[in-house]
């Protein structure tokens, strides 16, 4: 199990720079967890791509739907008050400390590729580049 962030899900759904990285991410681990919050986040980006004219209001319907059916029955809330504190010492959104604090409730990893995470929270991120590589991350 590992937690996912918004964008490791957009990437493994919207063709882009990292779908491959994502798509191996997911072969190495298909059991991919989120906070609530992953779907706000997801929508907004969809949003941002309509108003740019990169996808139809049927295509952010149909990737809703794929996001929806992936993350079914993997969504964990968080404590609140552990988010503030992450985001306090890091420096970090609280958006972002929401993934962060999921993944130490659950005691596994986040695979990310914000480089602010990775550095601010070492013990508890990783890269996909680096979990898909290492044979023996605990996930």
């Amino acid at each position: 199990m590992i937690v996912a962030d918004s964008n490791t899900i957009l990437y493994f759904l919207i063709p882009g720079q990292y779908t491959e990285q994502a798509k191996a991410v997911f072969k190495k681990d298909c059991q991919w967890v989120a906070p609530p919050l992953w779907r706000s986040e997801f929508c907004n980006v969809l949003a941002l791509y309509l108003r740019q004219g990169l996808l139809t209001l049927e295509q952010a319907k149909q990737l809703i739907q794929k996001a929806t059916f992936l993350m079914q029955g993997a969504e964990h809330e968080v404590d609140l008050s552990e988010v503030l504190t992450l985001s306090s010492i890091s420096g970090c959104s609280a958006y972002d400390c929401e993934f962060v604090a999921l993944a130490k409730k659950l005691n596994v990893l986040m695979v990310t590729t914000d480089r602010k995470l990775l550095k601010a929270f070492p013990s508890e991120t990783i890269s996909m580049d680096k979990f898909i590589k290492e044979p023996n991350v605990d996930s």
